[in-house]
C-alpha cells in the first residue's frame, strides 16, 4: 500500500488511533480507513458521539478567547492532537497577536502536521512528549524558549486526560504541572464521564477503545475536581462541556464530557 506523503515513517495504520479518529470526527483529512470505520462504529453504538467531539472542540475556542480576555498571553496545549480548524494559536493570536503557544502531543502525525502548519509562525511551536512525564515537557528547550514561567501561563488539557489510566497516578503528574505555574495561571480540562442513563452504551464505547493504543478511562465529577488540586474553579464550575460560557443558550447538551477552568 502506498501511503500519503504526510505519513511519518513507522506509523501503524491497521489499528485505530484516537488522535486520527478525532481528526476524522472533526472533519479532518489526516486519518485512515481504520480510523474512519472506528468512528462510524462509535456513532452507531452511541449516536451523537461525533457531535460531542465538535462540542468539545468548540469549548477550546470559547475558553481560549475567555483566557485572552483575562490577560493570558501564554498557552501550553498538552495533548493538542492533529491540527484542524480553530487551533489554539489561531484563536489566541486573532484576539492578541502577541500570544505564544506551545503544542505538545505524543502522536507523530499530530506533531508532524503541527510543525508544518507553524513553520512561519515564530510565536508557536510543537514538541513531541508524553504528559505522563511532565518534567520532559516543562524543561524542554523549545517550551522554555517560548514560554516564560515567571509569568502566567494557561495549560490546556482538553480531550486527553481520559486516555491516561488510573494506574499512572494522574493527580501527581498534574501536581508537577501546577507547581510550575505562578499565581494568575490557569488550567483547562475536558474529560469524558459516565452517566447512568447511557451506562451500557458508554461501557461499549470504552470496550472499543480497548482495541486502540489508548484505552479510555471515565472519571466522575469528584475525580475531575481532584485533577485541579487547590486551584480555584472559575464560574460556572465543573459543567457539561456545552454549558461553559456557551455562545448560545440553544446549544445542545453533551453531559458525557465535563469541562472546567481553574485559576491559581
Amino acid at each position: 500500500m502506498t501511503l500519503p506523503e504526510w505519513v511519518p515513517d513507522g506509523i501503524e495504520i491497521t489499528v485505530p488511533n484516537a488522535a486520527r479518529a478525532y481528526d476524522y470526527a472533526l472533519g479532518g483529512f489526516h486519518n485512515f480507513a481504520v480510523d474512519r470505520e472506528f468512528v462510524n462504529r462509535l456513532e452507531k453504538l452511541m449516536p451523537g458521539i461525533v457531535e460531542g467531539g465538535h462540542a468539545t472542540r468548540a469549548f477550546v475556542g470559547r475558553s481560549v478567547r475567555w483566557l485572552v480576555a483575562q490577560g493570558i498571553r501564554q498557552f501550553l496545549d498538552i495533548g493538542s492532537g492533529i491540527p484542524t480548524l480553530g487551533n489554539v494559536h489561531e484563536v489566541a493570536q486573532a484576539a492578541a497577536p502577541e500570544s505564544r503557544v506551545v503544542y505538545v502531543d505524543i502522536d507523530p502525525i499530530a506533531v508532524a502536521h503541527s510543525k508544518a502548519m507553524l513553520a512561519d509562525n515564530p510565536l508557536a511551536e510543537v514538541i513531541r512528549a508524553d504528559l505522563r512525564d511532565p518534567g520532559d515537557i516543562l524543561n524542554h528547550e523549545d517550551v522554555l524558549r517560548l514560554l516564560d514561567f515567571s509569568q502566567p501561563v494557561a495549560v490546556l488539557l482538553n480531550a486527553v486526560l481520559h486516555f491516561v489510566p488510573r494506574s499512572a497516578d494522574l493527580p501527581s503528574k498534574l501536581d508537577q504541572i501546577r507547581d510550575a505555574l505562578v499565581k494568575g495561571s490557569y488550567l483547562t480540562i475536558t474529560h469524558v464521564t459516565k452517566l447512568e442513563d447511557r451506562s451500557a452504551e458508554l461501557d461499549n464505547v470504552a470496550q472499543m477503545y480497548e482495541d486502540t493504543p489508548t484505552p479510555a478511562t471515565y472519571r466522575d465529577r469528584d475525580e475531575v475536581r481532584e485533577l485541579v488540586g487547590d486551584m480555584e474553579i472559575v464560574e460556572p464550575g465543573i459543567v457539561d462541556v456545552t454549558a461553559w460560557h456557551p455562545d448560545s443558550a440553544d446549544d445542545d447538551e453533551w453531559p458525557y464530557v465535563l469541562a472546567v477552568v481553574a485559576r491559581k
